[in-house]
This record gives C-alpha cells, sequence and structure tokens, in this order.
C-alpha cells in the first residue's frame, strides 16, 4: 500500500504531461499500481477547498469570470459530471492529444475555478481527461444532469449568462476549442475560361444540442460574426463562419487549436 502523499506526488507527475512508463522509473511504482490511481479516479483532498461562491446563503461573484466563461465553453463541449463517494462529483473534460496547449488550457481554467482541488489527467486511447473532484461542480454548472446533454435541456443560469455576456470571446473559443475546428476549405471556379483551385479558412462548430448551437449563434451575433447552418441528414449540426470578415474576427479572438 502506498501513502496518500507517495499518490499524490505520482498523480502530480502525470498532471505535468509525464507518460506512465516516465513517471514508473522516476517513483519506483509499478505501471500497474499508477494506471489503478488513474482509472480508480479516488478523490484526494476534496473535502478541503475554498467556500463555493454559489451555494452559500449569500452567493458571491466567480472569482475569474473570464476563465470561467473558456471552462464553460469546454464543458458544454466535451465535459462531463459525475457522482463520486461522499458526495463529491468529478468534472471530466475530454481533450485531444493533438493539442497540447488546449489540454494544458482546459487544466489551468479547471484549477482557476477550485484552486484549491486537485487537477489530473487520466490517458485514454487519443485523448486525456482533465479531471477535478468537488463537492461543487453541480454548483458551478447547474446544467449538469442525467442522461447525454443533447437529450435534455440546456440553458444558462442568469448569474452565468451575464458572465458570458461580458466575456463572450472566452466563451466561443471554449466551444470551439471543444466541438469546434479551424479548416481550409477549397473550391474552383472560371476565370476567363480557365477553372482554377482557391482556398479559403472555414471554422466549424458542431454539436448535436440545438439549446447548445444556439447558445453558440446567439453569442456569434452578439459579437458580429456571420455565421450558417449546414445539416446533415436535413438536420441542423454544423455552424459554419467563412465570411472573411468574420473569419478575420475569429483569428483575431479564438484561432486554430494548438
Amino acid at each position: 500500500m502506498y501513502d496518500l502523499e507517495t499518490r499524490k506526488r505520482t498523480l502530480a507527475l502525470l498532471g505535468q504531461g509525464f507518460s506512465q512508463n516516465s513517471v514508473s522509473r522516476r517513483t519506483g511504482i509499478s505501471r500497474a499500481a499508477i494506471r489503478s490511481w488513474q482509472t480508480r479516479l479516488e478523490p484526494l483532498d476534496t473535502h478541503r477547498g475554498d467556500p463555493c461562491p454559489r451555494c452559500s446563503e449569500e452567493p458571491t461573484a466567480i472569482g475569474n469570470p473570464s476563465a470561467y466563461a473558456y471552462l464553460l465553453g469546454l464543458y458544454l463541449g466535451d465535459g462531463c459530471i459525475s457522482a463520486a463517494k461522499r458526495g463529491v462529483y468529478a468534472l471530466r473534460i475530454a481533450c485531444a492529444d493533438a493539442w497540447p496547449g488546449l489540454i494544458d488550457a482546459c487544466a489551468e481554467a479547471v484549477r482557476i475555478a477550485r484552486p484549491h482541488n486537485k487537477v489530473s489527467r487520466v490517458t485514454s486511447a487519443g485523448c486525456q481527461y482533465v479531471t477535478s473532484f468537488s463537492k461543487h461542480w453541480p454548483c458551478l454548472f447547474p446544467q449538469h444532469g442525467p442522461g447525454k446533454k443533447h437529450e435534455r435541456r440546456i440553458v444558462l443560469e442568469p448569474w452565468q449568462r451575464r458572465i458570458v455576456d461580458a466575456h463572450p470571446w472566452e466563451f466561443v473559443r471554449g466551444l470551439i476549442h471543444s466541438d469546434g475546428c479551424r479548416i481550409t476549405n477549397w473550391a474552383t471556379r472560371v476565370v476567363r475560361g480557365e477553372r482554377k483551385r482557391y482556398e479559403y479558412p472555414r471554422y466549424f462548430f458542431t454539436n448535436k444540442s440545438d439549446d447548445i448551437r444556439q447558445l453558440y449563434t446567439d453569442t456569434l451575433d452578439a459579437l458580429g460574426v456571420a455565421w450558417t447552418h449546414c445539416t446533415r441528414a436535413g438536420r441542423p449540426y454544423n455552424i459554419s463562419v467563412a465570411r472573411r470578415a468574420s473569419v478575420a474576427l475569429m483569428d483575431a479572438h479564438v484561432g486554430p487549436k494548438y
């Protein structure tokens, strides 16, 4: 059996981006033990933390609303909250291995939201789950509920709406970093009798939830970003931003994943 401090130091190394093999070599702890700690996701120090700004008798403002707006976008796209033990909840946000900068940004946003709760990175096939345990994740994300997000109503609380209105680009950035992308499209047209190919950048946001897409497009409208719906099998599914001026705005405030 390993004591709590040993487990914490080991998981901290994983959280810094070291692989299971390298952590095993550095600590002398077997990969099986390390893997079991990641898989089990046992809450560490979950009862120690700063007071929740939302569930106190007199709710206070979120400490860093800009970081929260970004994290809200990430959560609505690729996040989930599940019950753990003793009234504690696990926040998990899936981040693709292809974007290490995004993983770091996600982990930092989670850390800012609950600075006294540990943030871990759990390796899975092709991705990492940025994970943190707290009793208060449902307070900070009241959209939490049973089932998939696109199968239930998703509405922002008034205090969340005020944060998004004050920090719309961070919200959009979180949504793009979770369920969006910047790609280079191409098309052909005839110029002086000759068919030529031309390329142009384009942003896509893809989400099955009508409500989450509506939150995205409402925010784009407020920012003056032109968008169009792209359908799949006759149903709205993708939101496209392709006009040059709107892409320039997105590039200035969001940019490609990294």
